[in-house]
């Protein structure tokens, strides 16, 4: 179970305001983080401001202030109410060093960001070119962020993709037909592999292993020979657009009859479940803790059920793998 760190109750002298911003693909669970990081931060005589659209609402100074009350009933809801971007402006180190002014302007002390690798390579920048105080929270459905076993939005994406996959199986079933069903990961096949275990897949194509076609035939037809009539392939969608489509093209040659599904952006969205408003919340209110008590320049993380604190230079740029005993057992009990 996810407890709180020990963590000074002093504060770091002078400490009197917060900011908040959400940045990069959203994530069921930010909201929650958000209302924790509001909440924590008032209850330690902080005021908060919440930036608008990531880094481009920080360049742009659209920035607010956040009271309690402007984070109620929002713990449930998906997506972020700060709302998010990519901002190709604060690649430039001048752009940088301005919004530390427009941060100083109004009145904040310290960040938290949450976001993704490359939300925190922004952060990691902006303190080291400026001594502006950072912590990153890791809000990403693709759970790809090094130094942390989990990261918020993870576990409500899968339940989203294995929702679907167990209704796809009924069609799937019903027409005796082959399923290729695509879901998010672009680099990563985390998703993929969760999915694939959970949902009973015949087999599964990631990022990180190549699987050829007659692979796939092969044991589509080990199946076929126990008497199954329908199979269901996770696709993890991979770098370039239009896998799915192309392995469906593939497989119909070699005289199956297939249809594909893409789940796309359907994951991002939706009810964070519990574990990911629980995750969010323990890690927005430590990212504040940790702030407060004169840390920075890091990101919060979850290592074996405990709160840490794991400095950006060790985060970004450090791919996380998937445990490889995974994908033989995904092998073994879909065989």
């Amino acid at each position: 179970m996810l407890t709180m760190p020990n963590l000074p109750s002093q504060k770091k002298e002078n400490f009197k305001c917060i900011g908040v911003l959400t940045s990069g693909g959203d994530a069921p669970g930010m909201n929650a983080a958000v209302r924790a990081i509001v909440r924590y931060a008032i209850g330690r005589g902080c005021m908060v401001k919440g930036i608008l659209k990531g880094y481009s609402g920080l360049v742009d100074h659209h920035i607010i202030e956040l009271a309690a009350s402007s984070v109620a009933n929002i713990i449930q809801r998906g997506g972020t109410i700060l709302k998010t971007d990519r901002c190709e402006e604060f690649h430039d180190p001048a752009v940088r060093k301005q919004t530390v002014e427009i941060l100083k302007q109004e009145g904040i002390d310290g960040l938290v960001v949450i976001g993704g690798d490359g939300s925190f390579t922004g952060a990691h920048l902006l303190e080291q070119e400026t001594g502006f105080p950072v912590i990153g929270v890791p809000g990403t459905i693709d759970n790809d962020i090094a130094g942390t076993d989990d990261t918020i939005g993870f576990d409500t994406a899968i339940n989203t993709a294995m929702e679907a996959i167990d209704r796809i199986r009924d069609t799937a079933t019903s027409h005796d037909r082959i399923f290729l069903v695509e879901v998010m990961g672009h680099s990563s096949g985390f998703i993929g592999i969760q999915v694939a275990l959970g949902g009973g897949a015949e087999t599964v194509i990631l990022p990180e292993r190549n699987e050829s076609v007659e692979n796939i035939c092969k044991t589509i037809e080990r199946g076929i020979r126990r008497g199954k009539t329908s199979s269901i392939v996770v696709v993890a969608e991979g770098p370039e657009p239009g896998l799915s489509s192309r392995l469906s093209v593939e497989l119909s040659r070699a005289g199956y009859t297939t249809r594909v599904c893409i789940l796309g952006h359907t994951q991002r969205g939706g009810t964070p479940t519990a574990h990911d408003r629980v995750l969010a919340s323990v890690l927005g209110a430590s990212a504040v803790g940790y702030l407060l008590a004169g840390h920075s320049n890091a990101m919060v993380g979850i290592q074996k059920d405990q709160v840490v604190l794991v400095p950006f230079q060790q985060v970004i740029g450090h791919k996380k793998s998937i445990p490889p005993e995974l994908i033989p057992l995904s092998q073994v009990l879909s065989s």
